[in-house]
């Protein structure tokens, strides 16, 4: 990473643990983080404040380190992802007008032909953003915002390959056709399946590739509040 000023600490940082250039587990030290950005300490430290509280980073001892992959917060976030977009798309299909809904539409057909894993990852996050903004409800809202951010990282695993790729768009054209359909049952039902789909894909995925990153100095973890398994639709 290069130097950067301190109002872009944070976000060199968040792209360098998203994109697993920062691995997770690996330690993280205040002076280390100094010399590799060429700033001072106090805004690192704030920049690992604000990460921490995104669940990217966490203490250890006396100094930080890159959250681990846990696969139970995993399976928690996507249960609490599905119960926020299952009442967002009820709430979209009542309020978004014919324009909005237009629009969302659109988004989910952009870059079909265009397409690699940065701009999958971005337009899934645009989607489902955009569909929760619709709600007219802003905790939905930020609540969508920070379930995706906490699965940022297992994200990028997940939209490597051109198929899952494809799959997640063609389940995004289907949420939108429901809700421009104003069938709040089949939109709700599209986005459990959805939600089910992506996290058995994430969790496959990650199991596939616990021992090569694991090899990498990649921790993953299985804590012990993990909630029962939820069957796909």
């Amino acid at each position: 990473m290069n130097a950067a000023s301190d109002g872009g600490l944070y976000e060199r940082l968040r792209t360098a643990i998203l994109s697993l250039e920062l691995t997770p587990g690996e330690g993280l030290s205040e002076r280390g983080l100094e010399s590799l950005l060429g700033a001072s300490r106090t805004p690192i430290r704030a920049a690992l404040m604000r990460l921490e509280n995104e669940g990217l980073t966490q203490r250890e001892g006396r100094g930080w380190q890159v959250a681990p992959i846990d696969l139970s917060e995993i399976r928690a976030v996507m249960e609490y992802r599905e119960a926020v977009e299952a009442a967002v798309v009820e709430h979209v299909v009542e309020r978004a007008d014919d324009a909005e809904l237009a629009a969302l539409a659109a988004l989910a057909h952009a870059h079909q032909r265009h397409d690699d894993e940065e701009i999958g990852l971005r337009d899934g996050s645009d989607f489902h953003l955009a569909l929760a903004g619709l709600s007219r409800n802003p905790f939905l809202a930020e609540a969508m915002a920070n379930a995706l951010t906490r699965l940022s990282r297992t994200r990028w695993l997940e939209v490597r390959t051109p198929e899952s790729r494809a799959q997640a768009r063609a389940e995004h054209m289907q949420i939108a056709a429901a809700v421009a359909d104003r069938d709040a049952a089949s939109a709700r039902r599209l986005v459990v399946a959805h939600s089910r789909g992506t996290r058995d894909r994430l969790l496959a995925s990650l199991e596939e590739e616990r021992r090569r990153l694991r090899g990498r100095g990649v921790a993953i973890i299985e804590s012990s509040t993990a909630p029962p398994p939820l069957k796909a639709v």
